[in-house]
């Protein structure tokens, strides 16, 4: 029902209102009895999709999407969690997911791994998987272009399900994996977790049963206690194999049949409980703060007093509409209030009702990111603005908006249906098993939304107000810095900002009109003074009278999206250094200011049910812009560029709210140990560096900052568009496209400010460094190794330095990971930057236990030191390879990598025809190539950094 963009969208303001249902009753009238029969009407099952069931129980879901092509999508969703672990297996469900990559039937020991990156898989970007309370899921896209790989990929899946084989020495070569895991979860937010999850848990199973699990257990556990999990619960009736691609699906229905087969069915299975998450009277209130906490939450969650159940009813779907509504518009509301106030009392703040924990309740839940000084005050906000709605409820023209949105997102799902990538459709057929969730065809969503979204009253709206906010079922959580000398929050501080909302006469918001377009006339268009084409790219280059230049790319890979950038190169180089200290913060807030005397709380309500952005940029060394939009707003997308860069507000309460933001939420990132560590290293490595600036803004840092200088120079060097470089890539009508092009881009004055940057010293640190920092109580480390220096930066040493970095990865992930169980991740990465000089980067990076840091940067540099003396090897290399030519076929037929790909043409004055010529460089790529890039890159490198993190009061054993 809810397709993975639609999840999407909903993730990214954590809200599952798609969940919110119950059961649609028809009434007919018997003409004979005169009595009203209810029957149930149901959500239609999409047709596209073959659902089944084997003997055995196993279920499967099949689906042909031809995008990408040649591409397949499996997923093993298995209906068990931690919450069923027995008490002396907390954390084994988790570490049974690890297990199924370190041995099966036909791929034992660490040969899976081994396979899937013979053909193209990616580990952990690509292989992966997921254990929460009620589910395990894993993830594996398989390239098809030779047929063979899609029988691998299936029986990856069919010993996955079933066949892990469990020896006792893999069981522990991955404890110190799985410990390593363990280890990094250990810190502020854990400890904060262990005091109020009991409390707002209390009486839950889930309180118990967090999935990383316990450490002693972890340690001690016997083999037998792992299997004794595997055997109970990795069985076919709680199994489901997923299968969304370039594929026949009656074919792959009959392998299915055939291959999963020989998994026996459970006899005797043992049951599969449902948990239940308990109700309360009154308000639960839990307090809990920690010195190394990064951020301040207030949460308030009302529990709904029934249980709930999926019913796969239209009703259910319906009430999840009118739910998603009411949340969207809490959601505004809090962030009007967040943008209007020049002293807000939270950073950012949302609403939502879903699930939260478990599949059997759900609640309305409302959370702010404030500072810590003002956490009561966020949660009178919260309170304040619950109460209004219960009070007041809201406007028509909120609700009006809200349904405009609504239905333009399912609008654009269902004109994106047949450019829709399988990695994007195959949760809502493991949501179907493990949740019940029904799965239409996006057409019956559409239909749906656009017939009922009429229908839906304001009074309807406004009722569930008084079903989601209540004082019974109601929990308070409050989390952040306990900051010295400063006193703790209390509960009876609490209670009486509950008492003081509840006792407070409010008044109802009033939702001002605002006008219904962003211009009241158009500017006056440019002319295009020349055009090329380039019959190579499928480009046109139209040059402007204001000095502009223009690129565009029709395609035909998203039905409903066009993509947009711009650049022009100057940007905070041009700044002295006394400036640049003055506005290189402040500089980010002026888009914040709103455009043509419009607020971004009026921009959000002019913008209602239109899709189209533009985001500005004020980098190091150039300007930048980004934007998007469907073809049918794209006039919309062109109105804003005009206006950000011709008439950007000044508005100094805007700026203050988004001083305050910036603090409350990035500034206190700052007192976590490792962000400690990672800012203590950047001013170690930049400590030649006059023109430096802390990455994090402080609240110092933005005390410091002249709002005034900032604005000035924002609005100059955008508003002159002689010298920028604009470029569109999507499904737009060319004619149209060329129009907005004069009209709006053309309109912008040429001030003649030239687009060129300003190159200053090499100010890195020079020859071999070590940097050893402690923050932190918990014993946790980390490392971070930095070869630079000059290079020049020509396509092929581009590409033989990324190899480099992605074959030292695989080894190390083999080495430190898989045979030394040192590290649960880590990375090596090589780059080479052209602007503003040619210099390259290489930087390999790992968490790790802090008795381990010395013994893996050895192991490390012994890696470092094969592939300088040996190279790597063939089949090191040939891995490489083929990812990369996959990757690279699939994004041939995507938007983001043309607009890259022609901007960086303008960018770094690169060849054109280079993507021409991109595989056939692959293949040609050598272990010599490789291994001459360690000698140069790594061997002869002139400047390297290491940096190592260790808790507070740690000695080294020597």
């Amino acid at each position: 029902m809810k397709k993975f963009f639609l999840l999407t969208f909903l993730l990214s303001l954590f809200v599952g209102c798609g969940t919110t249902q119950e059961t649609l009753v028809k009434t007919t009238q018997n003409t004979s009895t005169q009595e009203v029969k209810k029957t149930i009407e149901t959500i239609p099952q999409d047709k596209d999709v073959i659902v089944g069931k084997l003997d055995n129980g196993l279920t499967y879901y099949i689906r042909h999407n031809a995008k990408p092509e040649k591409k397949v999508e499996l997923r093993l969703a298995v209906n068990a969690g931690s919450i069923l672990e027995d008490d002396d297996q907390q954390g084994l469900a988790h570490f049974m997911e690890h297990m199924n990559f370190n041995g099966l039937k036909h791929f034992p020991k660490n040969k899976l791994v081994d396979y899937l990156q013979s053909i193209g898989v990616r580990f952990g970007a690509d292989l992966n998987a997921y254990t929460s309370f009620d589910q395990t899921v894993y993830m594996l896209p398989i390239p098809l272009d030779d047929p063979k790989n899609l029988e691998g990929g299936l029986t990856v899946i069919h010993d996955w399900a079933y066949f892990a084989n469990l020896t006792d020495e893999e069981i522990d070569k991955e404890r110190g994996v799985v410990l390593e895991e363990y280890r990094l979860g250990l810190g502020a937010d854990k400890r904060m977790m262990a005091k109020w999850l009991p409390v707002a848990l209390k009486g839950s199973k889930y309180a118990e049963r967090l999935p990383i699990g316990k450490k002693n257990i972890l340690e001690n556990f016997k083999y037998e206690t792992l299997r004794r999990f595997h055997k109970d619960w990795y069985r076919p009736d709680l199994e489901a194999v997923i299968v969304v691609g370039d594929i026949n699906p009656e074919e792959i229905e009959k392998k299915i049949k055939t291959l999963f087969a020989d998994i026996p069915k459970a006899e005797n299975p043992r049951k599969r409980k449902t948990f239940y998450i308990p109700n309360h009277e009154g308000t639960v209130i839990s307090i809990a703060a920690d010195k190394e906490a990064g951020m301040n939450n207030v949460r308030i969650e009302y529990r709904d007093k029934e249980d709930f159940k999926q019913d796969n009813s239209v009703k259910q779907y319906r009430d999840g509409i009118v739910e998603g509504l009411f949340s969207a518009i809490i959601r505004n509301r809090l962030k009007d209030l967040a943008d209007n106030s020049d002293n807000p009392p939270y950073s950012f703040a949302f609403a939502y009702h879903g699930t939260s924990i478990g599949r059997t309740k759900q609640a309305y839940t409302a959370i702010a990111y404030t500072d810590a000084d003002k956490k009561i005050d966020a949660l009178k906000a919260l309170l304040r603005e619950n109460k209004k709605a219960l009070l007041f409820g809201f406007s028509q023209a909120e609700l009006d908006r809200a349904k405009k949105s609504r239905l333009a997102r399912y609008e654009q799902y269902l004109n994106n249906k047949n450019t829709e990538e399988s990695s994007r459709i195959v949760g809502q057929y493991i949501r179907n098993f493990l949740e019940n969730e029904p799965i239409p065809s996006i057409e019956w969503e559409y239909n749906m939304h656009k017939k009922t979204l009429p229908e839906i009253t304001l009074a309807e709206v406004n009722a569930l107000a008084k079903k989601f906010i209540h004082k019974d079922n109601r929990t308070i959580i409050i989390t952040g810095i306990d900051k010295k000398g400063e006193a703790l929050i209390t509960e009876a501080q609490v209670q009486k900002a509950i008492d003081d909302v509840d006792n407070e006469k409010l008044t109802k918001s009033v939702d001002t009109k605002v006008a219904s377009s962003l211009l009241d006339q158009k500017p006056k268009a440019g002319k295009i003074v020349k055009e090329e084409k380039n019959a190579d790219l499928g480009t046109t280059t139209l040059y402007l009278d204001n000095g502009a230049k223009v690129v565009y790319k029709k395609t035909d890979f998203k039905n409903d999206e066009v993509k947009m950038m711009a650049f022009k190169f100057g940007g905070k180089s041009l700044f002295d250094t006394n400036l640049l200290k003055k506005v290189n913060f402040a500089l980010s807030a002026v888009p914040d200011g709103g455009v043509n005397g419009f607020k971004k709380s009026d921009l959000r309500k002019i913008l209602a049910g239109k899709n189209a952005n533009v985001r500005m940029y004020f980098g190091a060394n150039d300007l930048s812009i980004s934007g998007s939009a469907r073809p049918k707003d794209l006039e919309l997308m062109f109105q804003q560029l005009y206006l950000n860069q011709t008439k950007i507000n000044k508005d100094e309460k805007a700026y203050a709210s988004w001083k305050m933001r910036q603090a409350a939420f990035l500034g206190n990132l700052g007192n976590m140990p490792q962000y400690k560590f990672m800012l203590a290293f950047s001013d170690f490595t930049n400590q030649n560096n006059p023109r430096y600036v802390s990455p994090i803004p402080t609240k110092e840092l933005l005390d410091a900052q002249d709002y005034d200088s900032a604005y000035d120079n924002f609005t100059k060097y955008f508003s002159s568009a002689n010298d920028f470089y604009y470029y569109f890539v999507g499904n737009f009508d060319e004619a149209q496209l060329r129009e907005y092009v004069k009209t709006y881009i053309g309109a912008i004055p040429n001030k003649n400010i030239a687009g060129k940057y300003k190159k200053y010293p090499d100010y890195s640190l020079k020859g071999f460094k070590e940097f050893v920092y402690k923050a932190g109580k918990d014993p946790k480390s980390s490392v971070s190794i930095i070869y630079y220096g000059k290079a020049k930066a020509t396509g092929k040493q581009k590409m033989y330095i990324k190899a480099l970095g992605e074959i030292l990865t695989n080894k190390l992930i083999e080495r430190i990971r898989e045979k030394e169980s040192g590290v649960y991740g880590v990375g090596a990465r090589g780059s080479i930057n052209k602007i503003p000089v040619e210099k390259y980067n290489f930087r390999i990076s790992f968490p790790c236990g802090p008795d381990n840091s010395r013994k893996l940067i050895a192991s490390t540099m012994d890696e470092i030191n094969k592939l300088i003396n040996e190279g790597p090897s063939e089949e090191d290399l040939k891995k490489i390879k083929t990812e990369w030519k996959i990757q690279f076929k699939e994004k041939l037929k995507q938007n983001d990598f043309w607009l890259d790909y022609l901007s960086d043409n303008d960018y770094v004055n690169a060849d054109p025809k280079r993507y021409k010529e991109y595989l056939d460089a692959v293949e040609k790529m050598t272990t010599k190539d490789i291994q001459q890039a360690a000698v140069t890159y790594l061997k002869n490198a002139k400047n390297r950094i290491i940096g190592i993190w260790y808790p507070e009061g740690y000695t080294e054993k020597k």
